[in-house]
């Protein structure tokens, strides 16, 4: 049987090998040298030129990148590296825990260590090449460090906490481990900005001035408390613009890239900040914590099913039955149910995005929204024209072209 399941998450991994490659490919086929006529008025030629030059070198580095690790997982797995890291980790104690807790960080390091010269390569070779790269070498080691800390530090507990419940009540661990895994994701939904994000960055409230006057004149028109609305240093790392709205309740902000309000004005910003609005108003940040829970809970119920199987143990090449072996490859195994969610969850995700934009549109201005969004685009360089098929696999968002076209019909 465990024969089997080897086998069976060898065809996994290389299906969605293939899949990634065909997808890549098709979107490559839309590349083109002239600008295409539906983008006349976004790009000028040089911009549209660069912009296909930065997906050909990005594309070209994907096929690399995703090349090397499916070699590596397929290497590993024939020479049962798993198992031997295992044994590594047993060597050390005998507790499940800390085996795996040892197993895990034994894992994680020695990955990241690994693609580090492709992150290397991608911040300060590609991204430095077409003006997007503000990162020094030394905020990249202490981004590198303090992730590993975050990482072990949240991971790590969460994990032995899972186990902890395993080894005390079996295969009901999952419904402990579910309510434990969901109040995290409430306190981190409430409160990432306020203790994860100043670890890389520094936060400041928004300046007096039009910028903020505008902001707080469109919130007053539309009846939404504004708590706080804070500027992120964006720019020591990239020149790329972004903003977001985090939290619930008394605990939402909305973060505004340094980057944004550089390259945008203050009723393009606005508009920006109205879609976001929009979402909490449409309340798809709540929908969005209540389904990732929701989908938690299944998750970790057919974990509960099939982890304690030895068999799952025996596939990775281990004689000794282990809860961490069994992840490993129940998370092999659950890979195509968890695409198949990802692409249905994109499709709702998409629609959201759609219903936000019509918010903005009618609430404030579409003008201004279809010129943030063409002036985000283009200054990042984004790809105007990609394949159906690697958007309906891909996109979180509806393409420009397409948002532009939707908001025509409500802008005012």
């Amino acid at each position: 049987m465990h024969q089997i399941i080897f086998l069976i998450i060898i065809g996994i991994l290389i299906f969605d090998f293939l899949l990634e490659q065909l997808l890549d490919y098709l979107n490559a086929t839309k590349r083109s040298s002239v600008l295409p006529k539906e983008l006349i008025g976004i790009y000028d030629e040089s911009k549209y030129k660069k912009s296909q030059d930065y997906d050909k070198v990005n594309h070209k580095f994907s096929i690399i990148t995703s090349s090397f690790n499916i070699i590596l997982i397929l290497v590993f797995l024939y020479f049962s590296g798993f198992a031997l890291i295992d044994q590594v980790a047993r060597f050390y104690t005998t507790n499940p825990i800390l085996v795996a807790l040892l197993f895990f960080g034994i894992i994680m390091f020695a990955s990241d260590i690994l693609h580090i010269p492709f992150n290397i390569y991608d911040t300060f070779v590609i991204e430095e090449k077409f003006g997007f790269n503000k990162t020094s070498p030394k905020l990249f080691i202490f981004d590198k460090i303090k992730g590993w800390f975050i990482s072990a530090a949240i991971g790590g507990g969460l994990l032995a906490l899972i186990i902890w419940f395993y080894t005390k009540v079996g295969q009901d661990f999952w419904i402990y481990a579910w309510i434990a895994v969901s109040i995290f994701m409430l306190f981190m939904t409430m409160f990432y900005t306020s203790l994860i994000v100043p670890l890389f960055n520094k936060l400041k409230p928004l300046e007096e001035g039009e910028l903020k006057n505008e902001i707080t004149d469109f919130c007053k028109t539309v009846d939404y408390n504004l708590e706080s609305v804070y500027v992120i240093d964006g720019s020591k790392r990239s020149t790329k613009a972004n903003a977001y709205f985090s939290g619930l309740g008394k605990k939402k902000k909305i973060v505004l890239f340094d980057t944004l309000i550089e390259k945008l004005s203050k009723e393009e910003i606005t508009a920006v900040l109205a879609h976001e609005i929009g979402h909490y108003k449409k309340k798809h940040t709540l929908i969005s914590v209540v389904s990732s829970i929701l989908q938690t809970g299944i998750t970790l119920y057919i974990l509960s099913l099939f982890v304690g199987n030895p068999n799952l143990s025996k596939a990775l090449g281990s004689d000794i039955p282990s809860f961490h072996l069994g992840l490993i490859t129940f998370g092999f195994l659950y890979s195509p149910i968890s695409t198949i969610i990802g692409l249905f969850m994109n499709v709702i995700s998409r629609k959201n995005e759609y219903s936000a934009d019509r918010y903005a549109s009618e609430k404030y201005k579409g003008l201004h929204l279809q010129n943030a969004l063409k002036g985000l685009s283009v200054s990042n360089l984004s790809n105007l024209t990609p394949h159906p098929l690697y958007v309906f696999f891909n996109y979180s968002h509806p393409t420009l072209l397409q948002r532009l076209k939707f908001i025509e019909r409500f802008k005012k």
